[in-house]
């Protein structure tokens, strides 16, 4: 069970986290959400589709890393990470922590914080990287996170804007994937949404303008050019049965 708490240099003076992925630290997911600001790095690597939250009625960005439940094939025994490519989801790289909002005093706005589970398997006293110097700076570690956490924090403020912009630029379309594994096997991956890329190609001068002001056009094409990777995330898929 979870046991989220504010961080601080006192408490947690020895603590320190694991900073490798494996299956026993529950990395084993076959997608995980991710934020605009990610896009660019992101494409690199993975497929970034689009999901529709039917609790909120939202869209929400989301990259796959395998092609059945619980299948995460960029886990890795051969690399020292635990993890074979070269960006990491800010979601799965946070890791323990997650940001909270603390109220200084009566008249300012909450401000954000780090928080972390102290239940989570990745947390240790006696192994991991270390969140604290041994005087009470922050460790380059947890800076690291810092900045990592602070990218969810801004990509989640900036995510529904720019599906806004999508949307009324009716860009966004279903997409259904189907394949055949070497080993016979046939697969159909559904219930994902991408950029319609004729529709993006055609889009007015005034409408391109507003999304490259908006700073929403790279990752409309960002997102268009992830989908190649689904060659390679079946090719990785394939050699699991070599």
């Amino acid at each position: 069970m979870a046991k989220h708490v504010l961080l601080n240099n006192v408490q947690h003076k020895d603590t320190k986290v694991l900073a490798h992925y494996a299956k026993e630290f529950a990395d084993d997911v076959a997608s995980v959400l991710v934020f605009p600001l990610e896009f660019v790095e992101l494409q690199k690597e993975y497929p970034i589709f689009f999901q529709l939250d039917q609790q909120t009625g939202k869209y929400q960005c989301v990259v796959m890393f395998g092609l059945q439940k619980d299948e995460n094939l960029f886990l890795s025994d051969t690399t020292p990470s635990g993890w074979d490519a070269n960006y990491i989801p800010a979601m799965i790289e946070r890791g323990p922590f997650l940001i909270g909002f603390q109220q200084q005093d009566p008249h300012s706005d909450p401000s954000p914080v780090i928080h972390i589970d102290m239940q989570h398997p990745k947390v240790s006293t006696d192994k991991g990287q270390p969140l604290f110097l041994e005087h009470g700076g922050n460790s380059p570690y947890l800076n690291h996170i810092a900045t990592r956490l602070q990218s969810i924090h801004e990509g989640m403020a900036i995510q529904d804007a720019m599906f806004n912009s999508f949307l009324s630029c009716e860009l966004i379309e279903p997409v259904n994937i189907e394949f055949d594994l070497n080993n016979g096997e046939k697969c159909k991956v559904s219930g994902n949404f991408t950029i319609n890329e004729e529709k993006l190609r055609a889009l007015s001068a005034e409408q391109l303008f507003e999304l490259n002001q908006s700073g929403y056009l790279q990752f409309a094409y960002a997102a268009v050019a992830s989908v190649t990777n689904i060659r390679k995330l079946i090719q990785r898929k394939n050699a699991t049965f070599a």
